[in-house]
């Protein structure tokens, strides 16, 4: 029979209501009658009655058993770690996982991180390079997570860490070589910009595609554990990109193959347009690690000594037990998705003032926390931006004087051997700036030849 309910299971339900049914849904439990929708909440709410144990084929545990009917839809609330709090000051009984010197370090990252990006924003919107993606906002998240792991660790990103290929050794003149598309960037001027890439420093190559990376940091980190290397995958998303299949599916073979792989969710939020509260509808990503028994745990993205200690923890467990984790950074994004958005038209600006105030966003805070250890101040700060913006604007200048790479290797790289279809195409490029060589004079001059 359907059971007749005041309340249509689509609604949500208060616990003053949730008290007046509950009398119902458990007449109805014991008639074995189905509950759906926002009842379920209720149901899970009865006592245990009939409680016993047996084992079953599809379950690695043994099963407790009960005769009260009952849907879940939610799990473990999962707690926050946050070591340093928004004054700047670690919190009682935390303790600093680094030295104030690997603080500094770490800080400088972040600052030269967000100098670079409004440099290269505002280079973009003179039409200098074609597009842009800024790290507000996230700084800690990228920067700590790179100081916590080894060089040694192989990298896939998603497209907004410059943080940790900088803190790696990217350089700025990389930087700006790869989003001006010169021909000595790892890529060849061949990806978009922001799709950064060194082999040497264990970084690959940035993809648009979203969530492509986390299978192969998976399949990486499996390698390491079965040729016995004392060293991790490691990937980067958001919380859109674990919305893809891609990511459930990394999931389940990083658990059952147990790999060696650390995996980063920078919940910032907003997948471009999209909030989190319409991406989903459980709790958050870091809860999705549980059900594929993967060890996992969420972080103040903010808290750069939060980051640090759970990447570094993280890592150990990763190598000593050749197992899976998974990191949930909650951070904000207070900039626009890219230079192709505009965040004004679908996100109030009360809530990019209230989630970047000072001590709440990640720089200020690492800011207040030295200051505090007397390590460093406004002089030292507008020092730094100056060296850096410097840096940047002599960093064009030189990428500037560069050429692009022949248009020859427009088809090499991907085939070891060159297919018909490829060979084509090339003809017909090479037969249409031949018979308009006027036009394009000027602009293959800019390419090597």
């Amino acid at each position: 029979k359907k059971l007749p309910l005041p309340l249509a299971a689509s609604l949500p339900i208060n616990f003053r209501q949730m008290a007046a049914l509950l009398p119902t849904v458990e007449r109805a439990a014991r008639r074995g009658v189905a509950v759906s929708g926002g009842l379920t909440t209720a149901a899970t709410s009865l006592s245990r009655r009939g409680a016993g144990s047996t084992s079953f084929a599809g379950l690695r545990e043994i099963a407790i058993t009960t005769t009260d009917l009952r849907f879940i839809n939610s799990g473990v609330n999962f707690p926050v770690l946050r070591l340093i709090g928004e004054d700047g000051k670690l919190l009682p009984d935390a303790e600093l996982p680094f030295t104030v010197d690997e603080a500094l370090s770490m800080f400088k990252t972040m600052s030269r991180v967000s100098t670079v990006d409004r440099i290269m924003n505002s280079l973009q919107r003179q039409g200098r390079i074609s597009f842009y993606m800024t790290s507000s906002g996230e700084e800690a998240a990228q920067v700590a997570t790179a100081a916590a792991l080894d060089p040694k660790d192989t990298v896939w990103t998603q497209y907004r860490e410059q943080g940790t290929f900088m803190h790696r050794g990217f350089t700025i003149q990389q930087v700006v070589d790869q989003c001006m598309g010169r021909a000595d960037e790892a890529g060849k001027g061949r990806q978009m910009p922001v799709h950064y890439c060194d082999a040497s420093l264990n970084l690959q190559a940035v993809t648009s595609p979203l969530a492509t990376q986390i299978p192969q940091a998976v399949g990486a980190g499996y390698a390491f554990r079965v040729g016995g290397e004392k060293r991790c995958g490691v990937a980067y998303f958001g919380e859109g990109a674990a919305s893809e299949g891609d990511c459930a599916v990394a999931l389940n073979f990083a658990a059952t193959l147990r790999s060696q792989v650390i995996l980063f969710c920078r919940n910032n939020g907003w997948a471009i347009s999209t909030p989190s509260k319409e991406q989903y509808v459980g709790d958050g990503i870091a809860a999705r690690g549980i059900a594929y028994g993967v060890h996992s745990i969420r972080v103040d993205g903010s808290d750069l000594a939060a980051v640090f200690l759970a990447t570094k923890r993280g890592r150990e467990l990763s190598i000593e037990h050749g197992a899976p984790v998974l990191i949930e950074l909650m951070t904000y994004r207070a900039g626009h998705h890219s230079t192709s958005d505009d965040a004004t038209r679908y996100r109030p600006g009360q809530e990019v003032r209230s989630m970047s105030k000072s001590g709440l966003e990640p720089i200020s805070r690492t800011r207040l926390f030295l200051q505090h250890a007397g390590v460093w101040d406004d002089d030292k700060d507008d020092a730094l931006r100056a060296e850096t913006r410097q840096e940047v604007m002599a960093a064009m200048k030189i990428a500037e004087a560069k050429k692009h790479a022949p248009l020859s290797d427009m088809f090499t790289d991907v085939w070891a051997s060159e297919p018909p279809h490829l060979r084509k195409q090339k003809e017909e490029l090479y037969e249409h700036l031949e018979r308009h060589r006027g036009h394009y004079a000027e602009a293959l001059g800019r390419f090597e030849t």
